[in-house]
């Protein structure tokens, strides 16, 4: 692996590029370069620069979008982690079709330059694979991005081309779980965040070695707060202990569950309901976009209220509601929006989600 960035050499497509190749393409300037490629450009433009760090956003998923700065060293060494876990070799193919103004799609070209990958890049969209001719080693997509593959017949099929996939930027529901047991590859969804510089752990999705267990890199250290909330110490990546919001239990064996976010429980009437523990329930019953979440309620504090993308029969889902769900867990609010907020890449807003809940109501 090379990290030293003044030696490091982009393979793009069987193509070699030098950070003085790089230069003159931007010099070119926007126009004569595709989108995609022109986001990757300014990229390593300013990852071949003198600068020992740059800047990468959070996606705002739970709050005020933020931008971080990060040292590339630290970025070379979480590479370095992704790159012997899942024993990616120099020339093997990886695809880069993630927004790259968000840390998953920075890491994947990280990735290529560290370990020498061949870098095959598609613009960010919701159908990654649909002009991929070539079988993959090693893939990174979001779970819409997963979803939608697997319901088009043919990018299901250069999916299963396609070696190692890892998914993130959003939790893995139970139904897309299910689906993807079924794949001859293997599947990792991951747990990380910005400030780790894209994922401290992987749990294997499908296959003998399938787990409802993250499994955390060795040089990663956790632990849990007064709270139950996951505490990481990733010196590699991290010069700063994080103090997580996600709510957790550590096995003996160093792996570890996530049950949901401290800030997305629900004090209703003194009962605290987990957001995403309800979502669970309800996710094979209701076929389109929803979210848990609540508005204040004088008598209960928070009323449980769910949203729901489109249409659906409003008698039929409070019945299997009323099947499913505990009488405390039950939303005291049902609505239908046109729209499931979302942040830059493909999470589900969770402030605005609230936002939206208490305009309706």
């Amino acid at each position: 692996m090379i990290f030293d960035r003044k030696q490091q050499r982009l393979l793009l497509e069987g193509t070699i590029y030098t950070p003085e190749e790089i230069a003159r393409l931007v010099a070119e300037g926007a126009e004569n370069h595709p989108s995609a490629l022109w986001d990757l450009y300014l990229f390593l433009n300013e990852w071949f620069s003198d600068s020992p760090a740059m800047t990468v956003h959070t996606s705002g998923s739970t709050g005020t979008p933020k931008e971080l700065t990060v040292r590339k060293d630290q970025m070379m060494q979480s590479a370095r982690l992704t790159c012997e876990y899942l024993n990616l070799q120099a020339g093997d193919t990886a695809l880069l079709c993630m927004n790259l103004r968000y840390i998953g799609a920075m890491m994947v070209v990280v990735r290529s330059l560290v370990a020498g990958l061949n870098l095959i890049v598609r613009p960010a969209s919701g159908h990654p694979l649909s002009d991929i001719s070539v079988p993959l080693r090693f893939a990174a997509m979001v779970p819409l991005q997963v979803y939608n593959t697997l319901h088009n017949l043919g990018e299901r099929e250069q999916l299963k081309q396609t070696e190692i996939l890892i998914i993130g930027g959003g939790a893995v529901d139970e139904a897309l779980e299910a689906e993807i047991r079924s794949l001859p590859i293997a599947v990792y969804s991951t747990y990380g965040m910005t400030e780790t510089l894209s994922h401290i752990a992987l749990r294997r999705l499908n296959g003998n070695s399938a787990s409802d267990h993250y499994y955390p890199f060795s040089s990663v250290e956790l632990s849990l707060s007064p709270e139950n909330t996951l505490v990481i110490k990733a010196p590699l990546v991290c010069d700063d202990i994080l103090q997580t919001n996600d709510i957790a239990r550590i096995y003996p064996d160093g792996s570890f569950v996530i049950w949901g976010r401290k800030d997305n429980v629900i004090n209703s009437g003194g009962i605290k309901i987990q957001a995403e523990e309800v979502e669970k329930s309800l996710r094979p019953f209701i076929p389109v976009p929803f979210v848990i979440t609540s508005v204040p309620d004088p008598r209960l504090g928070q009323a449980v209220t769910l949203l729901i993308e489109g249409q659906l029969d409003m008698e039929e889902l409070k019945n299997k509601v009323q099947e499913i769900l505990s009488p405390y867990h039950r939303p005291k609010y049902i609505r239908m929006v046109d729209l499931i907020p979302q942040t830059g890449n493909g999470k589900i807003n969770r402030i605005e989600c609230r936002t939206l809940a208490e305009k309706l109501l």
